[in-house]
């Protein structure tokens, strides 16, 4: 019978084993294998895109949907796409746009809201940003409770249709 320190001991055994076995890796290998070749390289001259983001959904602390934006939005502020980028959020995800007296009362903390910055700053590149009207209206919002330079649209699934119709590329987050 295989006593507790003995046990121990052929887990260390199995363990420094195993790791010596593994090949080392220096730098410069570490380095090639995160190395990163695009195969397809993509470039928009022209677009038009609108954004239906109605869910609140995180990586970690952050929006997801937040990147994408960037991304976006570094597109066309930087002139390398002509066309317009609007941003309709409506639903649960409709809290990223209140200003931050409204954010605490609504979200229950003290904090301000944390998403302010984000959108003060893709309203500066250019990105419409667009609540549901329908949204405001249940959650009782007014034009102040909102971040300066948030538009309000009548109605999100409305709004993303007539773009649509409108030749606005859709992508729903």
């Amino acid at each position: 019978m295989i006593k507790t320190g003995q046990l121990w001991a052929l887990v260390v055994v199995g363990v420094a084993i195993s790791s010596s076995a593994m090949p080392a890796q220096d730098s410069a290998t570490a380095e090639k294998s995160h190395a990163l070749h695009i195969d397809v390289p993509v470039k928009i001259e022209q677009a038009n895109i609108v954004v239906d983001i109605g869910h609140a959904i995180f990586v970690g602390d952050m929006p997801f949907v937040f990147g994408d934006l960037g991304i976006l939005a570094k597109s066309y502020s930087d002139g390398s796409t002509k066309g317009h980028l609007v941003a309709v959020l409506h639903g649960d995800a409709a809290y990223f746009v209140l200003n931050n007296d409204t954010y605490n009362t609504n979200r229950h903390v003290r904090t301000g809201n944390p998403f302010e910055k984000i959108i003060s700053g893709l309203i500066k590149q250019g990105v419409q940003i667009e609540l549901c009207g329908a949204t405001a209206q249940a959650n009782q919002w007014g034009n102040a409770d909102l971040i300066s330079g948030v538009k309000v649209d009548t109605d999100a699934m409305v709004r993303v249709t007539q773009l649509e119709q409108e030749g606005y590329t859709l992508i729903y987050e």
